[in-house]
């Protein structure tokens, strides 16, 4: 019995590290590019790193649909958020050419609509919620939902069998 209890603890946290790594993967591929391009000083520099995580987003298919599985939100419009980032990518190679001060503002503006300031977390990266886990979204949430259910009922049993 100890067993079983002990596997159902673990499971879940197979589930957790996949969730966590699938993040990770996301940040690594994709988010901390946007991120560079948000910081970038210089309009070639802030499309090369856009262009990377434009590739990814396009190779994965993360073009169109929504991150929310019960309702849908425009924070989860993963559609919005790409046509927003190729029209930043749009504006980025229009302005190589021109003046200095054009590109700074092309650049302000790009930083405005990648990034946002969320008080004491500093800046993030604008992405829908969840989107390193589309298009996979529900089963991810089953499974967890499952997983917290299995390690609950692998401990009861682990505290049971204790008294």
């Amino acid at each position: 019995m100890k067993q079983l209890a002990l596997f159902l603890i673990f499971l879940p946290f197979v589930c957790f590290t996949i969730t966590a790594v699938k993040a990770v993967q996301f940040q690594q591929d994709c988010g901390g590019y946007l991120k560079q391009a948000a910081d970038a000083n210089s309009v070639e520099l802030a499309a090369e790193r856009l262009n990377l995580a434009i590739d990814y987003i396009e190779k994965n298919n993360l073009t169109e649909g929504y991150t929310s599985i019960l309702w849908r939100t425009e924070d989860d419009n993963i559609e919005f958020w790409y046509n927003n980032l190729k029209t930043c990518q749009k504006e980025l190679e229009e302005v190589k050419e021109s003046s200095q001060l054009e590109k700074t503002n092309v650049l302000m503006k790009v930083r405005e609509s990648l990034t946002d300031n969320v008080g004491k977390y500093g800046t993030v990266v604008n992405t829908p919620d969840g989107i390193s886990r589309y298009p996979h979204n529900t089963a991810f949430a089953i499974f967890n939902i499952i997983s917290c259910l299995l390690l609950c009922f692998g401990f009861f049993i682990l505290f049971v069998e204790e008294w």
